[in-house]
């Protein structure tokens, strides 16, 4: 039986519902927890858009991407992400980082679900 997870994201800020994403996917609060194991489980985040962010925050937060090739090192502002991709890909960024670097994390991702 799948369990479901709804965080509303309005006046919350972006690392504190990230954060809780990121347990909820991980299976720490449930009583099944097994580190090597996706369990059941589905997060939903509501009111994306409506999260709260300063404009430091917005504008000088870089989020790094490398080409491969040299010289391709390119950043990004909170600000043009969310221009560019709105705040689901934002939302995205944050909880990819703060699940466990393995197998399991792709398999995590796909049961987020962000919604604006």
């Amino acid at each position: 039986m799948k369990t479901v997870y709804t965080i509303n994201a309005e006046g919350k800020t972006l690392g504190r519902v990230a954060s809780e994403a990121a347990k909820s996917l991980m299976g720490k609060k449930s009583v099944d927890y097994t580190p090597n194991k996706v369990l059941d489980v589905e997060v939903i985040i509501e009111n994306a858009s409506k999260t709260k962010m300063t404009e430091t925050r917005m504008k000088e937060t870089l989020h790094e991407r490398y080409s491969g090739y040299p010289g391709g090192l390119k950043f990004a502002t909170n600000d043009t992400i969310i221009k560019k991709h709105g705040w689901k890909k934002l939302y995205e960024l944050a909880v990819y980082n703060m699940l466990p670097g393995n197998k399991l994390r792709p398999k995590m991702m796909k049961l987020l679900v962000i919604k604006d």
